[in-house]
């Protein structure tokens, strides 16, 4: 049985930030790398323009090349995200509007978690009392502490008031024979209500 409630599911932990000298990259880099690009087209226009018998200032060339980079790199610091990726092809039910249930989700999977302990102790009354019988009492509990702050643990009398009497005998004393989906609507309800 796993008590891992829902916030240990979503706790966020901050890596530590490395030490040494990959602790935070040089400015020196892009200014440097810009340099070395700058340097190699002044060199190619340099050739090329000679090649073809024109004489051009080697400040102004320079100045010129320097001011395209530039501009390309602050067009490239102010463009806009690229676009997200193409949208899935819509399976086969989600034109009409009903759930492709062979489609892989976070919803299916989540029904899952519950359909196949249901099934699997529809006709075992231990499976259920072993199974699902716990993971209703975690789901009861994280209601209470999220909306009253208590638990059945920490507040025992408190608890019972706010479950009531049935959901109370459910969750404390295993049941004889294996609830049915009637039931079990009926104790999510009271779950809900909480």
């Amino acid at each position: 049985m796993s008590s891992t409630s829902i916030d240990d599911l979503l706790a966020f932990e901050e890596e530590a930030a490395p030490v040494g000298p990959q602790a935070r990259p040089s400015r020196w880099r892009p200014v440097l790398r810009s340099l070395a690009w700058a340097a190699a087209l002044v060199a190619v226009l340099l050739v090329g323009l000679r090649a073809v018998g024109l004489q051009v200032s080697l400040p102004v060339l320079i100045a010129g090349v320097l001011a395209v980079l530039a501009v390309r790199r602050v067009t490239a610091l102010l463009a806009p995200p690229p676009p997200p990726p193409p949208a899935r092809q819509a399976g086969a039910g989600e034109d009409d509007g009903s759930y492709n249930w062979g489609a892989r989700d976070a919803l299916r999977g989540a029904i899952n978690q519950w359909e196949r302990p249901l099934d699997w102790s529809a006709n075992r009354t231990e499976r259920f009392t072993e199974v699902v019988l716990p993971r209703i009492g975690e789901l009861a509990d994280e209601r209470m502490r999220l909306k009253h702050g208590v638990t059945r643990e920490s507040d025992p009398a408190r608890a019972r008031v706010l479950l009531g009497d049935r959901l109370w005998t459910f969750l404390e004393t295993p049941p004889r024979r294996t609830p049915s989906p009637r039931d079990l609507a009926v104790i999510v309800a009271e779950l809900e209500s909480i």
